[in-house]
């Protein structure tokens, strides 16, 4: 399935809920990106690259809420970086680009009732399933090199914190890993059999990539009824 058409999906999806007495948040994120797997460094949180993105949230109930979101970025890395002797000498590096749309449910550890005055704070817990498209990759003679380009799934498990800061805009800040099914971010595990010899790495262990910044989100919406249905 396209990007395309996982997207018109959605937005219809969206189009049929019923959003009366329900608060909603529409906002922006920014951060940077960084990727984990067979290429430069191990570190698991270590923004390179600039990230950006746009978010909705349909507050369900001050504990919980549906998310959905769209978020692009590059990721890149480079074995000149990594402290393990055998990646540095190896000296193999990529660039690949990451376009990302998020489905989820974003979960409250304290109760944040956006339609109170008051200031209120919490942290929070997200998961669920994004489509994402990337560049397919091979490295041949120490060159990175791309193919055609391909869509995987992954899995987010995003950790962060919020608060509001008026009446209308809530600041949070957040790091999400993603689980990609997918080893071929990097280049090392290209899935064309005419390319098999040029794998390397471990080819038991998918990659990862996370995104790491700040959310800023306008809320709407008429005040809810957290009522059992």
């Amino acid at each position: 399935m396209k990007m395309k058409n996982f997207l018109s999906i959605l937005f219809c999806l969206f189009l049929g809920i019923n959003s009366q007495a329900q608060i909603h948040e529409i906002g922006v994120f920014l951060g940077g990106s960084n990727y984990i797997g067979d290429v430069g460094n191990t570190t698991y949180i270590a923004p390179n690259e600039p990230a950006f993105g746009i978010l909705y949230k349909w507050n369900r109930s001050p504990r919980h809420a549906w998310r959905i979101s769209y978020t692009q970025s590059t990721i890149s890395a480079d074995d000149r970086d990594s402290k393990e002797p055998g990646r540095s000498l190896r000296g193999y590096h990529f660039e690949n680009s990451i376009k990302e749309l998020s489905l989820g449910l974003e979960f409250n550890f304290f109760d944040f009732n956006l339609h109170t005055l008051d200031h209120k704070f919490t942290p929070y817990v997200a998961s669920g399933i994004n489509f994402f498209a990337y560049d397919d990759l091979y490295v041949e003679l120490g060159e990175t090199k791309k193919n055609k380009g391909k869509n995987a799934i992954a899995i987010p498990i995003i950790l962060g914190i919020k608060s509001n800061i008026s009446r209308s805009l809530v600041l949070g800040a957040e790091v999400g890993a993603r689980f990609a099914f997918t080893d071929n971010l990097d280049g090392s595990n290209p899935k064309d059999e005419s390319l098999s010899a040029l794998r390397f790495g471990n080819l038991n262990n998918n990659d990862w990539y996370v995104f790491s910044g700040i959310t800023l989100t306008y809320t709407f919406g008429e005040k809810p009824c957290y009522c059992a249905e």
